[in-house]
């Protein structure tokens, strides 16, 4: 059975609901990612002794699940998407804005399905502009590939957030440190496509890159749904 199933403890002294110990989890999780996370650490926000949380939350991976959907919530359209490609590029966009705004959300995609009712309702509104537009396998494999992109940048994305914070060097200043070394090793010649890409090479804020890469992906998901015997 899962946490969605199972129904609430009656209500005791302290007010106490899954909701609040979400938003408790999800509090502390913004502050300090998700080590910060634990039933004693929510309890206490909660001032109250974790035990009672027991009686909501059976593990601290129930938790987890609550807070994903919780986020979900977030990452689900506020319009109806037009057709398939805008509900893809709307899944990744949204969900990109959520890891910004909870960057501990990145160590918690690409794992199995979230099956939340927002996590569902985002599924569905994502699903229903590709019904008819292929068939059931082909649809699947696309939503795999785009998730699968934009799963992986904004996990690079989150990375070099956190490498600043740690290092307190922006990207900018972390390539004119590392910049001496990178101009030694391009001068052996052993290096020339790298050379060409440092010295030529156009850079790119993370918006842009991710939106770029996105279209790249859904321009190739479209000529793949567009081959006869797709459905279309």
């Amino acid at each position: 059975m899962t946490v969605w199933d199972r129904p609430e403890p009656p209500t005791r002294p302290a007010p106490l609901d899954r909701e609040r110990i979400v938003a408790a989890a999800v509090a502390l999780a913004d502050e300090g990612g998700l080590e910060a996370v634990t039933l004693r650490k929510v309890a206490a926000r909660l001032d109250v002794g974790p035990m009672r949380l027991y009686g909501y939350i059976a593990t601290k991976e129930e938790l987890f699940d609550l807070m994903v959907d919780e986020v979900y919530g977030e990452i689900l359209p506020l319009d109806r998407p037009g057709d398939w490609r805008e509900a893809l590029r709307v899944l990744a966009c949204r969900t990109r804005q959520a890891a910004l705004r909870h960057e501990w959300l990145a160590d918690l995609l690409g794992g199995r399905p979230a099956l939340g009712p927002n996590a569902l309702a985002v599924t569905e509104a994502t699903l229903a502009p590709l019904d008819g537009v292929a068939d059931l396998d082909t649809v699947v494999r696309a939503v795999e590939t785009v998730s699968a992109y934009f799963t992986g940048a904004i996990r690079r994305e989150i990375a070099n957030l956190r490498a600043e914070r740690a290092t307190g060097l922006s990207e900018r200043e972390w390539q004119r440190a590392s910049g001496p070394h990178v101009t030694r090793m391009l001068a052996t010649g052993r290096f020339p496509a790298l050379a060409k890409f440092v010295h030529d090479g156009t850079e790119v804020d993370a918006e842009t890159s991710f939106a770029t890469g996105l279209d790249w992906v859904l321009d190739a998901v479209a000529a793949k749904l567009a081959r006869p015997g797709n459905g279309r």
